[in-house]
């Protein structure tokens, strides 16, 4: 009890409260927005919140990615365009509802599975909070670089047919984090006598980059098209309540897979909204109906992917370990500020993590009752134009890009970055393998310099119970590949040799 009124104590301020509302009903209005997103919105603010308490940056933060995916659904029922990735299945069903003149109700089955999955994984890891302060002391270096090294695998091999690229990619940006100064020899690396380079490639501007300018450049390039808006009332709550609770089975099943892939690094939303939609589908009374306007599918899909974000954050706060972008945009507030995410935080600052849950909580109630007066505003939102769009995000990435160093070189870096970045949208490649690269491969060198001090043969680094569980993952999980590979190919040669 004292736990949570120390929480309590730390985000009942006017300015944390502020924060939070502005990031929650900005990340519903940036997730109505198509081609937009919260990696590109949390992108821009990051830059702001470096000057702020870490409460009140990582609150606005956690405003942003925990509500976008609300507003995303919007664009994706009315229009059949997804306003975030993880909205693409809620297409599937959501539209031809709207197509049937039913946008409204799948719009508050939307709204009702996003807040009961999110309340869901939040309640589940609250009662989690003590079992892992008591785990995470035990993570010490080995186990730690080792996590982080079972993390960049799995965020490599969760994209199929892309796990090459994915490997490139993430070897790029643990090549980036080496440049600049050694930090045990203060020796130069990579710099090639070029003094701009000493200071190494700044985490933000490679962020904002990739993210904010190349998606500027992206809708620079795509043309306007007209957008013709369905006519929808304000959801009714009684009828919304009673809807949803026909299909309490399949929200609850879908927030499990959430709060599960949200917890494995580099698994996240696309996972866990995949097996919720396979789930519903396979027990469904009327699985022929799914794709073709089937209430359940918008359900367990929405439940599954509002359910990550509380989720992700554990590995984010207990090992310091992102499991997607977005977490690892976050994890540069905690380092600014000289806040380390890790064993230590879950077991000396445990109100600090109770809080950033509370505030999640809060968050998604602003939100369903902002949806609730608010959805015939944001359809609005959506005949943005979008090169109106492009410019402002443009502008203010490289603003905000200016105002870390005051530096005309990281403009350059940024828009360096911003048409690689374009280049890879492009060719459908992904981008986050390179973020992730430069946290996790930070990571990994100052922990593996710790554990190394300590350890003479190949077999201490793996002789302790929950470092060998992490080595044991990580084997098993690049088998399991190599394996996936070969059948691939034993496929594609019987069906040569058919023809």
């Amino acid at each position: 009890m004292e736990l949570l009124s120390s929480s309590i104590d730390l985000i009942a301020r006017w300015d944390v409260m502020a924060a939070l509302l502005i990031g929650s009903i900005g990340g519903v209005i940036v997730g109505g927005l198509p081609g937009v997103g919260a990696a590109v919105a949390i992108a821009i603010v990051l830059p702001v919140t470096f000057s702020l308490e870490p409460i009140v940056g990582l609150t606005a933060l956690l405003g942003i990615y925990g509500s976008s995916m609300f507003g995303g659904a919007i664009p994706a029922i009315l229009v059949n365009t997804p306003g975030t990735p993880v909205n693409a299945l809620t297409t599937y069903d959501g539209y031809p509802m709207t197509l049937r003149g039913e946008g409204q109700r799948a719009l508050s089955l939307a709204y009702s599975a996003s807040f009961y999955g999110a309340i869901f994984s939040i309640v589940a890891l609250m009662f989690l909070a003590p079992v892992l302060a008591s785990i995470a002391p035990m993570f010490g270096s080995r186990e730690i670089f080792l996590a982080a090294l079972l993390g960049i695998t799995l965020v490599i091999i969760t994209h199929r047919g892309q796990v090459l690229a994915a490997g490139m990619l993430a070897s790029v940006g643990i090549f980036l984090q080496t440049i600049g100064i050694e930090p045990s020899a203060y020796t130069q690396r990579f710099t090639f006598g070029l003094g701009w380079l000493q200071s190494g490639i700044n985490l933000i501007v490679v962020v904002l980059g990739l993210f904010a300018v190349s998606q500027a450049l992206v809708l620079f390039m795509d043309k306007d098209k007209p957008i013709k808006l369905p006519d929808v009332g304000r959801p009714k709550v009684l009828e919304q309540v009673r809807d949803f609770w026909v299909f309490k089975r399949v929200a609850t099943v879908g927030s499990g897979f959430g709060v599960i892939c949200g917890m494995i690094p580099g698994v996240g939303e696309f996972m866990s909204q995949f097996m919720s939609y396979a789930y519903a589908q396979r027990t469904s009374k009327t699985p022929e109906l799914f794709g073709k306007g089937n209430p359940e599918g918008i359900v367990a899909s929405e439940a599954a992917n509002n359910s990550v974000p509380a989720a992700a954050m554990i590995p984010l706060l207990a090992l310091g370990i992102p499991g997607e972008e977005l977490t690892a945009m976050m994890l540069a507030v905690f380092y600014v500020h000289n806040v380390v995410p890790g064993p230590q935080l879950f077991a000396n600052q445990m109100d600090f993590v109770l809080a950033l849950y509370l505030c999640l909580l809060l968050l998604n109630i602003i939100v369903v009752v902002f949806l609730f007066f608010a959805t015939s505003t944001l359809m609005k939102a959506m005949t943005i134009p979008n090169r109106f769009l492009g410019m402002m995000i443009l502008t203010f990435s490289l603003i905000g890009v200016y105002s870390l160093r005051n530096s005309l070189t990281d403009v350059a870096i940024a828009s360096g970055f911003g048409v690689f970045g374009f280049i890879l949208k492009r060719l459908d490649y992904p981008t986050s393998p390179i973020i992730l690269g430069i946290v996790l491969g930070k990571l990994m060198e100052d922990k593996l310099r710790t554990a190394m001090a300590r350890v003479t043969t190949p077999w201490e680094f793996i002789d302790r119970p929950i470092a060998f569980i992490l080595f044991t993952m990580i084997v098993i999980a690049v088998l399991f590949q190599g394996w996936t590979i070969i059948q691939a190919r034993r496929e594609r040669a019987s069906k040569v040799s058919d023809v």
